[in-house]
């Protein structure tokens, strides 16, 4: 009698040990380093200069986590469909999934619960506007996932309009008028980024070590040239909306305005350096570690929460 009851308390230990085991590794597919990428969803509002009321700030929290599920959901299928493929990369191989840390059913299943869950909360809680974005960012993501990432250019253009998309959101959420200048800055921002990030890749692992076959398909003289063309398309496209004078005619709040293309364009500079290196393969590290990169958005808050403020 006495002789069984350790085993009945390792049992009954054991089972939530695994439970928190497992529940370390899903939200590791989750990423929620890759988070921040939401609040994207603000860019709309802070580009329009308004200060919002309570229900629109609680709407605006809506769509960022509304965002954050259907990101993870993708997270959960890209594992799952790049499986065999991440096995064969150096880093990527200690993937939960790739590692069979998760069980692929699981995955699966999470992901697609996320999904469904996500939109259906949408349709439920925001316009159609904002609805209909989340569906389509579901269906290009999971495209991009399937068939998409194969295909030169179109990968690279696939990945920056999940940016571009979150970058809508919350103007959609709140019917606020996208201008032309907002989507050309941020659509263009997001290719920098992708094409930077594919650089870097390229740059460390190879054309040959890589293991997607439209790595190959890529010579690092091409992506150089591509992110320095987004590069030079964002700035381009952020001066002349900063020095357009129709949006305001307060001669101290366009100069606010006209002032925080220093930070901006400095800034842009400042990621080229890592990008041009070749060690800008993870954006979310580069952007948060870099204490220059980080200075130089403060002073463009500042300077454009001057330029909101009407100072």
């Amino acid at each position: 009698m006495t002789g069984s009851t350790p085993i009945r308390t390792e049992t009954s230990n054991t089972r939530p040990a695994a439970d928190r085991r497992l529940g370390r590794r899903l939200l590791r597919v989750a990423r929620p380093r890759q988070w921040t990428k939401n609040v994207l969803v603000l860019a709309a509002p802070v580009a329009a200069g308004q200060w919002l009321p309570g229900e629109e700030v609680v709407r605006l929290a809506i769509v960022l986590v509304l965002f954050i599920g259907v990101s993870v959901s993708v997270y959960f299928l890209n594992d799952c469909v790049d499986v065999e493929d991440d096995r064969r990369h150096p880093v990527k191989r200690y993937r939960p999934i790739a590692a069979g840390e998760v069980p692929l059913p699981l995955a699966l299943a999470i992901g697609f619960f996320l999904a469904v869950a996500s939109l259906t909360l949408a349709s439920q809680l925001c316009n159609w506007r904002t609805t209909a974005l989340l569906c389509t960012y579901v269906l290009v993501q999971a495209a991009y996932c399937l068939f998409l990432k194969q295909v030169a250019l179109i990968d690279l253009a696939t990945v920056a309009s999940g940016f571009l998309m979150r970058a809508m959101a919350g103007g959609l959420a709140l019917d606020i008028p996208l201008s032309r200048w907002f989507l050309v800055t941020t659509g263009f921002a997001a290719l920098f980024a992708v094409a930077a990030k594919r650089y870097s890749e390229t740059v460390g692992m190879g054309q040959d070590g890589g293991t997607r076959d439209v790595i190959r398909r890529y010579t690092e003289g091409y992506l150089r040239f591509v992110w320095q063309l987004a590069a030079m398309v964002t700035v381009v496209a952020y001066g002349l909306w900063a020095l357009d004078e129709r949006p305001r005619t307060d001669e101290g709040t366009l100069l606010w305005r006209q002032l925080s293309m220093l930070p901006f364009v400095f800034g842009v500079l400042r990621y080229a350096m890592f990008a041009e290196r070749g060690v800008a393969e993870a954006p979310e590290d580069v952007v948060w570690r870099d204490r220059a990169l980080g200075l130089l958005a403060l002073a463009w808050v500042a300077l454009y929460g001057l330029a909101v403020s009407g100072l």
